[in-house]
């Protein structure tokens, strides 16, 4: 990867379940180090996309780039024609693995402490020794603000705590690309700052993101681009201060007028 290639390039992604057309052909465009927030109606297709570029649905039509790789496929010749190619489930693991995902439910392991949920997959996945994982396990709790609670389970937690243990469990894994679903959907009002605060520190280190939520003052402050997205589309994009305080497109503004 080259300093200039974006870190996500998608073009022309299409997504169907079964007759039901989710993507209708998404262009995006995320440069290396920048935060893109996602906003849109339910069903307008935001989480969809992010499960695309993670793997976890396979596109129907088009292409995702991560990092200048293409995801899932590889490109090659069939007859004498360009043709893709499924990669195989190691070589698409090996590209997951490069990309953190933070979902709206927390997702913990509920019989593991804090410490441990943040442990498991390092040494799982990335085969690093207990002693290894544990010293970055530590590091990342005390950075999202949870190094005394390392002991506790998340029945012991709340639901911000969870999350930010979600954040901190993800970015054990060293990922150059961190990806959050509405990841203060399912939260308390009141909890809902300690997560933003913890999302607002990692892009200040320089953490390339792609947020889906309704923030609206977190995409204002935090984000270098945001997207509008409507009916499987991107409706209008550009920066916030463009898309949220001029906003051209007659949907974008009754979506912001229903949210602000």
């Amino acid at each position: 990867m080259t300093d200039d290639t974006p870190m996500v390039e998608i073009t022309d992604l299409h997504k169907e379940f079964g007759h039901l057309h989710v993507l209708r052909g998404v262009d995006l465009v995320v440069p290396t180090g920048s935060v893109c927030v996602v906003l849109g109606p339910s069903g307008s297709g935001k989480s969809t996309v992010l499960r695309c570029i993670n793997e976890l649905e396979d596109l129907t039509a088009g292409r995702i780039r991560v990092g200048g790789e293409l995801m899932g496929y590889r490109e090659g010749v069939r007859r004498g024609a360009p043709a893709l190619f499924r990669r195989t489930d190691k070589d698409i693991a090996r590209q997951r693995s490069r990309i953190g995902m933070v979902f709206q439910r927390f997702n913990l392991f509920p019989h593991m402490t804090a410490l441990d949920n943040v442990v498991e997959a390092q040494v799982q996945v990335l085969k690093r020794s207990k002693r290894d994982a544990t010293a970055r396990a530590e590091e990342l709790l005390q950075r999202v603000g949870l190094a005394d609670r390392s002991d506790h389970y998340p029945s012991q937690l709340s639901g911000g705590q969870q999350q930010r243990v979600a954040i901190a469990r993800a970015l054990a894994m060293d990922p150059e690309l961190m990806l959050f679903d509405e990841p203060t959907s399912a939260l308390d009002p009141e909890l809902v700052g300690e997560v933003l605060g913890v999302m607002r520190d990692l892009a200040a280190s320089g953490m390339t993101m792609i947020v889906v939520t309704h923030e609206i003052g977190f995409a204002r402050e935090v984000a270098d681009q945001v997207v509008f997205m409507a009916d499987g589309v991107v409706v209008e994009q550009g920066s916030p201060a463009e898309v949220l305080g001029n906003p051209q497109e007659a949907r974008t503004k009754d979506f912001l007028a229903s949210v602000l």
